[in-house]
């Protein structure tokens, strides 16, 4: 999905046209064109293509529902017929079957959950009881929703949102029985307002536009009070205290963040040794040390660490976020790394859960077995760098014992491998974006091959950080299609490793010459400097084609092991005990 060309289809059974307008004039990316398809044709829109609503080019489409319109069984039980929880759950399968056929024809589908009027009260607490063959509504509803969530979960291209979120925030002003019966409106203003903001979340998500790095300051934004004067002893963290208390709480935040795949770090003015102090031996402070993928403590400019800290996570500026209770800090760093996310942030101290709770920017279409174990790959990082002082690159190489596991797309690696695909920039030879089910579908015709590669050391797994694929023409000649991999695992040889498995690929189907042909953008120039310094193919004048006689044999390096894996197998022992 491409967040420039984002044009949205709202289909509904109730008036929805404020939130297109919403979508269209709110300046938070992606902008986004939209279509209102006809009222209340939800089941003839989602079953029959050839209608002009679909032929508006849209590439998402927005599924939004009342539960009583969407559900037959469901009106029935709110007019107190008898009703069994059964006969409604298999009138959301079929509705489900629907959403799934449909999601076909785009890119994106969003489908909020089902939600009653704020004034529905129904029977009070007979609502939740199920008995006698029936069930009460509001329970009726809970199982709705979650068997439509249990539907829809790998569905890829589909998106369930939380309505009653929306509902919750807005309070009793959420819906508006006057408002219903003149203009069937069934929401509020701020009902749609959050959830624009929640769509566009999700797909800066599913563009591979979401943070990934929280930086954050030390003295009264992890703990209160200044640690280089009080000690670690004299700062306010945890106990009885609502101020410490507070800072304990929104290091348990933070720390939940990590567990999704947020990475962590510091940059703080302060003495390194008392700050890393204060963390190793407050019995007090959630997130230790090994929580911090890394950090620049000194007393030099705060820009100036956030970007050499960032340079050494192998991120992007556009992947962070500054967290830091000081306006002036806050304001140099909007000022000098504009890239940089940094949120206002606010001066009580009690309200910091709330505000990083507040924040859309973490919002992702899934989350993988890498996500999960980010942190612990960048402390054994550091590790390795640790490991390379005083030896030579070759021996270095060497003692990594890398191995380098290949395998097809299958059920066991096309999330994560879709993941990569669609957000590596700098060591990507094509750049070309899939979703899952077209990365499948490209590797079932022709002579084909898509490689995931998994890379692991003696210091620990990397998990999946490449991909590759080759496609070989009837003149014998092949084209290396794909070539992307982390840069977590650049410079290791691992690049010629993959190399060879596309080489070997293409002799096998007969080809006499293999070309990689290097598509620039504005980030990959560290393929096209891999390829023409250190690849060993072939090259033009341009630095734009690059090929491999196979006549001759393609030198494999000789410190990796490189082994055959299988892409439908379950995730590794390592990836599991990150999950």
């Amino acid at each position: 999905m491409d967040l420039k060309t984002l044009h949205t289809l709202l289909i509904a059974d109730h008036t929805i046209d404020q939130l297109g307008a919403i979508l269209k004039s709110d300046a938070d990316a992606p902008a986004m064109k939209t279509t209102v398809a006809h009222f209340d044709q939800v089941q003839q829109i989602l079953m029959n293509p050839a209608l002009s609503c679909w032929k508006e080019g849209a590439n998402a489409a927005v599924v939004w529902t009342r539960p009583e319109r969407a559900i037959d069984s469901f009106r029935r039980l709110m007019n107190h017929e008898r009703v069994s929880l059964d006969e409604i759950l298999a009138d959301v399968d079929a509705f489900a079957d629907l959403i799934l056929r449909a999601s076909d024809r785009v890119e994106a589908m969003f489908v909020p959950t089902w939600v009653l009027p704020s004034w529905w009260r129904g029977t009070g607490g007979l609502e939740m009881k199920q008995a006698k063959g029936t069930v009460g509504v509001h329970r009726a509803l809970i199982a709705m929703n979650a068997r439509l969530c249990e539907r829809l979960d790998n569905a890829s291209r589909v998106h369930v949102l939380d309505a009653s979120r929306w509902m919750a925030s807005a309070g009793k002003t959420a819906t508006n029985h006057k408002l219903w019966l003149m203009t069937k409106a069934m929401f509020s203003l701020e009902v749609f307002k959050d959830a624009a903001a929640d769509i566009k979340a999700i797909v800066r998500g599913v563009c591979g536009v979401s943070k990934k790095l929280i930086v954050l300051d030390l003295d009264d934004t992890l703990w209160g009070g200044i640690v280089g004067e009080n000690g670690w002893e004299g700062v306010a963290l945890g106990g009885h205290d609502p101020i410490g208390e507070s800072f304990a709480d929104f290091q348990r935040a933070l720390k939940s963040l990590k567990h999704t795949g947020i990475i962590l770090g510091i940059v703080s003015k302060n003495d390194e040794k008392t700050a890393l102090t204060a963390i190793r031996e407050n019995p007090e402070m959630v997130l230790k040390e090994g929580d911090f993928a890394g950090w620049r403590i000194n007393w030099q400019d705060k820009a100036t660490n956030i970007k050499a800290l960032v340079e050494e996570l192998n991120l992007g500026l556009d992947s962070v976020i500054f967290i830091d209770d000081n306006p002036a800090e806050r304001a140099r760093v909007k000022e000098t790394l504009p890239q940089v996310t940094v949120p206002d942030w606010p001066a009580d101290k009690m309200m910091y859960t709330p505000a990083l709770h507040a924040l859309r920017l973490f919002d992702r279409p899934s989350v993988t077995d890498e996500d999960l174990g980010r942190t612990e790959m960048y402390v054994a990082e550091r590790q390795r760098s640790e490991s390379r002082v005083n030896v030579s690159m070759d021996e270095w190489l060497a003692s990594l014992q890398l191995k380098i596991t290949y395998e097809a797309l299958g059920s066991g690696n096309i999330k994560r491998a879709a993941q990569l695909f669609n957000k590596t920039n700098q060591m990507n030879l094509t750049t070309r974006r899939m979703t899952e089910a077209e990365l499948l579908d490209w590797t079932k015709s022709g002579k084909r091959a898509m490689y995931a590669y998994r890379v692991a050391d003696r210091f620990g797994d990397y998990g999946l950080t490449g991909l590759a694929s080759v496609e070989v023409g009837a003149g014998g000649e092949a084209i290396v299609a794909d070539f992307l991999l982390s840069c977590r695992v650049m410079g290791r040889g691992v690049e010629k490793a993959m190399l060879t498995t596309l080489l070997n690929f293409a002799s096998q189907m007969g080809a006499k010459k293999t070309t990689a042909k290097y598509i620039e953008t504005k980030r990959n120039k560290p393929c096209l400097d891999y390829f023409k310094d250190e690849s060993g193919l072939a090259k033009n004048d341009a630095n734009t084609e690059f090929w491999w006689e196979h006549a001759m044999a393609f030198p494999m390096p000789t410190h990796i092991t490189l082994v055959e894996g299988d892409g439908n197998a379950p995730a590794s022992e390592t990836e599991a005990a990150h999950a």
